[in-house]
């Protein structure tokens, strides 16, 4: 059992974590525990669905994408009250979402900081105010064909998708600092 855990594998970023970024973050915050040091809990990728009302399709080709981009079956979400304005009843599926934990965190947060947020166009860095006050960052995507994995002849339509990073950090400083050393691309 001991040699089998030897030879797992270990992402990446993973390694670059444990082996640099959390010594740094350490002395730089004079943590006095290796536990209290920040690191990531999950990350969440979700879709809106809005015309999935009217297209059952949209919503079948968006829960495919996400599945593909994330490497893991997305959940259709369906809305929790009724709206008259934007004709919705309550219980409708109207989106999807996928909670990554483990070693597909770390890969799709790599995959995400190194191969998609580049290929975006006019990119000039994410949002550096978008941290919720608990060390939690959340951003939104415009179009999903950033990933290398989608195929841009086979998709339905472009959507944008949500992706919500939750770290174990207490403050937005703390989270900004750990997320800046794992590469995420802030505007200056």
């Amino acid at each position: 059992m001991a040699e089998k855990q030897k030879n797992a594998y270990v992402p990446r970023l993973r390694k670059v974590y444990a082996e640099k970024i959390a010594p740094e973050l350490k002395s730089e915050f004079g943590y006095e525990s290796v536990m209290q040091i920040p690191k990531l809990v999950k990350v969440i990728v979700s879709m809106g669905v809005g015309e999935a009302k009217e297209n059952k399709k949209i919503l079948d080709a968006a829960v495919a994408d996400v599945g593909i981009i994330t490497g893991q079956k997305a959940v259709k979400t369906k809305s929790r009250k009724s709206i008259a304005v934007f004709k919705i009843r309550e219980g409708q599926e109207i989106g999807c979402r996928v909670t990554l934990r483990g070693t597909q965190m770390w890969e799709f947060i790599d995959r995400l900081l190194n191969i998609a947020l580049p290929r975006v166009k006019d990119f000039r860095g994410v949002n550096p105010n978008a941290f919720d006050g608990h060390g939690n960052y959340s951003m939104g995507l415009t179009e999903q064909i950033i990933f290398p994995e989608i195929d841009y002849d086979k998709i339905e339509k472009v959507m944008g998708m949500n992706v919500a990073i939750v770290t174990s950090a207490r403050t937005d400083k703390e989270a900004k600092s750990l997320l800046a050393k794992m590469g995420m691309p802030f505007r200056k």
